[in-house]
């Protein structure tokens, strides 16, 4: 049984870089296709073989403690469990059985998430935003080729650019031919020799840019809003991902939310309750004038039509509702008082008596706000 790292010619405290070096060379003297005697191809699949146990950490560590591949390895290769023969007769992960074509660089970008924060104002119509975004970008020194300008991948030399590569395995059922994918070019048939020097040869760098979003109206908090195509590049100039939204509506101190309608409480005067009033409040989308009939009273709803928030999938707008809390002087002087009394004894107002059980004005406007 030959030794790995003699078979490479590396020491055994030769790093992964050494044992990829050693295997390009021995590849390229040995290959079918450039060495066709029986000798060489012999040899190739040593190396072939060597090449594999060492440049994978596990199986290396393995070999190195006189385990599985030094029971079982040879000329050939041999099993190391269950998992080496179901590699054997249907090929390692990644790279597809006997004639499968070479894998791509370019492949399709990550999805890319952004939360953006909204007010409420900016839901009524809809909001405009320019966001900045750190994503991955296409590298425009080699606009996605992974080359150096002026230069540009080459074939592998031992795959032939086919990103495969056989070996012959003695397994229990006899040599059995398989394809691996090719370990000197990654299964990608084609090698980089002059890798861009700006993105590494991936073909794509780390970047900011200002991604412009137009946001519906009618959008609430934990939506999220897809846009396709606005992701990060892909390696090697692949296609984008997607961006998505996630929309958080800030909180606001007056209005309130219930689907399309906004919310909100008219504090009123005894007087203004009394003998009516007709006053200016400030929707969000500008000022709007508010009639209150006389004897108006607490936990009443006004609504104002169509000054709500525009549906996010239709154009019609919601309502605004605003409900009355009458507000009960707690201090008054004599001659107020005394008007007060006579008030009283001129509307023969009648005595307390009790009614339904509320817990609070709010209590009150809710159940009025749900049925109203």
């Amino acid at each position: 049984m030959a030794d790995h790292y003699e078979v490479l010619g590396v020491s055994r405290e030769a790093s992964t870089d050494e044992i990829k070096k050693a295997y390009r060379k021995l590849a390229r003297q040995l290959h079918p296709d450039v060495n066709p005697s029986d000798e060489a191809s012999e040899k190739f699949k040593l190396v072939t073989h060597a090449y594999e146990v060492l440049s994978d950490d596990e199986k290396r560590r393995r070999y190195d403690m006189g385990g599985d591949e030094a029971m079982f390895g040879g000329a050939g290769g041999g099993f190391g469990g269950f998992s080496d023969i179901f590699e054997t007769f249907f090929g390692a992960g990644g790279g597809g059985g006997r004639g499968g074509r070479p894998r791509s660089r370019r492949e399709r970008g990550q999805d890319a998430l952004v939360r953006v924060t909204l007010d409420l104002g900016d839901v009524v119509f809809g909001a405009h935003r320019d966001l900045e975004v750190d994503t991955a970008v296409l590298c425009e020194t080699c606009q996605g080729s992974c080359c150096q300008p002026g230069t540009s991948t080459e074939r592998c030399e031992i795959c032939g650019g086919s990103g495969h590569v056989q070996r012959q395995v003695r397994s229990l059922l006899g040599n059995v031919v398989t394809s691996q994918p090719c370990g000197s070019c990654q299964g990608y048939g084609t090698t980089i020799p002059h890798p861009c020097t700006s993105c590494n040869g991936q073909g794509r760098v780390r970047s900011r840019r200002t991604v412009s979003v137009d946001i519906p109206a009618g959008v609430e908090s934990g939506l999220r809003l897809q846009m396709p195509g606005s992701g990060e590049v892909g390696p090697a100039g692949g296609p984008n991902g997607d961006l998505y939204l996630e929309v958080h509506v800030n909180p606001h101190p007056v209005f309130s939310r219930d689907g399309d309608d906004l919310l909100a409480t008219l504090e009123v005067s005894m007087t203004d309750a009394i003998l009516g009033a007709t006053t200016t409040i400030d929707a969000l989308d500008g000022p709007v004038e508010l009639e209150l009939r006389p004897g108006v009273q607490g936990g009443d709803i006004l609504t104002i039509k169509d000054r709500g928030i525009t549906g996010l999938r239709t154009s019609a707008r919601g309502d605004l509702r605003v409900g009355v809390h009458v507000v009960t002087p707690t201090k008054i002087d004599a001659k107020t008082r005394a008007l007060v009394e006579e008030l009283a004894q001129r509307t023969k107002a009648p005595k307390p008596q009790l009614a339904e059980f509320h817990q609070g004005l709010f209590s009150k406007l809710r159940d009025r706000f749900r049925n109203s």
